[in-house]
């Protein structure tokens, strides 16, 4: 009887637990093999991250079966960055149609703090339920919070508990959300931040980059092994897009 049991749960609810998301890039996918529903993480470092970032919005539209979450995707803008611009050239460099690559993304702007961590904290929920997305990604997470129009405490208890409130909310809603943070001045506040990011995300990936060199290290995941590599993106034709 407990058996059965057991298998009619799995039944009502067969998948949702086994979304993945990979990056498909070879070398990349050798230290980081995938994003797993659940998983907030944070991508920091050289400008390098907004490939990352537009590498995984145009994956998330590919069936399940490819490494994509068959899914539309929730994207924030908290910059002014030209991070959607790049999501959509990075398509047509792919051989994507940056046309439909859009059409499935639902993007939003966010440029202050407060607007910030309004929509996420009070609307997110509901974006979710209306759209169905199954990635949220937020561009420069802590550029709003790095203003002279808010003081050191109220950035500093507003951001952690923004990330705080992604973690859980990740776990809850059996989603993927990735925040990006790109390279500002290195204040205390910066330094700060940075370290809430990391107590608070579940995954760490920094990118760094010199004249020389360019590499990416896998920084804190709950069970992967941690590593450094080598990266150079590579433009990759996804001929199987269709969505």
């Amino acid at each position: 009887m407990q058996r059965l049991a057991l298998q009619t749960l799995q039944t009502i609810i067969p998948q949702t637990n086994n979304l993945r998301l990979t990056f498909d890039l070879p070398t990349l996918d050798e230290l980081f093999p995938a994003f797993h529903a659940g998983d907030f993480a944070v991508l920091y470092g050289s400008q390098s991250v907004t490939f990352l970032m537009s590498q995984l919005c145009i994956r998330a539209h590919l069936p399940i079966e490819q490494g994509g979450l068959d899914s539309k995707t929730v994207f924030i803008d908290a910059a002014n960055s030209s991070s959607l611009p790049t999501i959509l050239q990075t398509a047509e460099l792919q051989q994507i149609d940056p046309k439909k690559v859009l059409e499935q993304i639902q993007s939003f702007r966010a440029y202050t703090a407060y607007r910030l961590h309004s929509l996420l904290i009070e609307q997110l929920e509901q974006i979710i339920k209306t759209s169905d997305a199954k990635l949220v990604v937020i561009s420069d997470i802590m550029c709003p919070f790095l203003t002279e129009n808010i003081d050191d405490q109220e950035a500093r208890t507003a951001y952690n508990q923004l990330v705080n409130y992604l973690s859980n909310f990740a776990k809850k809603h059996a989603i993927i959300i990735v925040a990006t943070n790109l390279p500002h001045e290195n204040t205390q506040r910066n330094k700060t931040l940075q370290e809430i990011s990391a107590a608070k995300a579940g995954i760490l990936v920094r990118l760094t980059k010199t004249p020389y060199t360019s590499e990416i290290e896998l920084e804190k995941h709950p069970t992967y092994m941690l590593g450094i590599m080598d990266f150079r993106p590579e433009n990759k034709t996804l001929t199987t897009f269709n969505h």
